[in-house]
């Protein structure tokens, strides 16, 4: 699994691609993102074609969230995929 780095200060967006052969012709109908333990912002989410995005801000430096995006396909199935960010001064 791999740790993504973010500075306390900085406003990034991070994406998750659902595509690769998994969705087929089924479309992403919603999106939903929840972060572990407090303290990192979610300040925006999209979802683009295949993919779903989230511009986080904020964040402890030293500490390593959990930003879990769950979605729901066209078909009535959901999944969910994790990113794991570390906070650090840069």
């Amino acid at each position: 699994m791999a740790i993504f780095l973010k500075d306390p200060a900085a406003v990034v967006d991070y994406a998750v691609d659902w595509a690769g052969g998994y969705l087929g012709s089924l479309a992403i109908m919603s999106s939903q993102w929840r972060v572990t333990p407090d303290g990192l912002a979610v300040s925006g989410a999209v979802i683009d074609a295949q993919r779903t995005m989230v511009t986080l801000a904020a964040g402890v430096a030293g500490t390593v969230y959990r930003v879990v995006n769950a979605i729901t396909m066209s078909d009535g199935r959901s999944d969910e995929r994790t990113l794991v960010i570390r906070v650090e001064d840069r």
